[in-house]
């Protein structure tokens, strides 16, 4: 791994314990705790996005790793996120295949609310900038796209300059891991929002919640009113018969279908 010549002993040291730890990485959590752990320090990111394949078709794969609420691979909509991901994708292209950053309103980043109904698209609404960066495999003749998604406005520069270095072991951290298993998970949150009268707001204001964060806070990251908030709030106690945020959680945990 070469690391920047004006890196601290401090940097290096905490550099190798990383890649220590990614000779660890043997499964699909062993890979979550990796990434939310000393990673957060220099790539700080609630969803780490990886998109594979043709880009120029419809033949992408994606996987997603977060600690959020049923923001999983399985629980997407990969025909919603196609667009995104090669709009993403043609970007990296055009800037010589180097690493960026997007904010929200840029684009791409706002149509998850509106086509994504899914528990992905609820927690995007909270996500405030992207880092984007990717890796062309030649002998498996694909490229790889890694999208990392972060609530705090500003990507630094920090980050920019040390995903290069990063990234290949990122890359092959998911290429020795299977796909997380379909059908071994507990759902705490109904997969069919539409079904069950959630919308992608209220999916995002319940992952925040139980996070510990409060009305003002879950305003302020998804950029929206108090009151809003609070309205969001009554619904989901008057829908999940709660009468208080203690109560919402294991409420909505009772009303996933996998769990009846």
């Amino acid at each position: 791994m070469n690391l920047p010549a004006f890196f601290s002993v401090e940097h290096v040291e905490r550099y190798h314990h990383i890649i220590q730890e990614w000779l660890e990485v043997s499964c699909h959590y062993d890979l979550l705790l990796w990434l939310q752990g000393e990673m957060q320090d220099y790539l700080p990111h609630e969803i780490m996005l990886a998109a594979w394949g043709d880009f120029d078709t419809d033949t992408v794969c994606h996987d997603i790793v977060s600690a959020l609420l049923e923001v999983r691979s399985e629980n997407s909509d990969a025909r919603a996120l196609l667009p995104l991901l090669q709009g993403l994708f043609r970007r990296w292209v055009q800037l010589g295949k180097a690493p960026y950053a997007l904010g929200s309103g840029e684009y791409g980043f706002l149509m998850e609310e509106r086509v994504l109904q899914c528990p992905l698209g609820g927690a995007l609404q909270g996500m405030h900038s992207m880092l984007v960066h990717g890796i062309s495999d030649k002998r498996g003749q694909h490229d790889c796209l890694y999208v990392m998604f972060s609530s705090s406005r500003n990507i630094s520069p920090s980050s920019m300059n040390v995903i290069g270095i990063l990234l290949p072991y990122i890359d092959a951290a998911f290429g020795r891991i299977d796909p997380p298993p379909g059908n071994n998970r507990r759902t705490l949150v109904p997969l069919n929002p539409e079904k069950y009268g959630f919308s992608p707001r209220e999916i995002a204001i319940m992952e925040w919640t139980r996070m510990g964060k409060t009305v003002s806070e879950t305003a302020a990251i998804l950029e929206v009113s108090t009151s809003t908030v609070k309205n969001c709030l009554l619904d989901l106690f008057q829908k999940l018969h709660a009468a208080d945020r203690s109560q919402m959680m294991p409420a909505a945990e009772k009303t996933s279908p996998n769990n009846r």
